[in-house]
């Protein structure tokens, strides 16, 4: 999925939860580091929060309007594989 498009307006917040230094969120912290970038630049005003702390599984959470909240798992997976799993995510609203 490309992320240099406007989310859905239906889309309040992403929250992105990883561990700074585990080697299953290596591919997570990749992934914010190539991306964020470039999520914030096409959706200025969506809360895009990152929370990293030792030993937490790496998970990505979006809030949608009525609060609905959805999550997947990332943990082990490569960078890659994580935009595909974000990309789905932000698609199921």
């Amino acid at each position: 999925m490309s992320f240099a498009r406007a989310f859905p307006s239906a889309l309040r917040e992403i929250r992105i939860l990883c561990s700074q230094t585990g080697q299953a969120s290596a591919g997570t912290r990749q992934f914010i580091v190539s991306q964020y970038p470039v999520i914030k630049q096409n959706n200025p005003d969506l809360p895009v929060l990152i929370r990293e702390a030792t030993g937490t599984p790496a998970r990505v959470f979006a809030r949608f309007e009525r609060g609905v909240e959805k999550h997947v798992e990332l943990d082990n997976l490569s960078a890659a594989e994580v935009e595909t799993k974000v990309g789905q995510l932000l698609s199921s609203s």
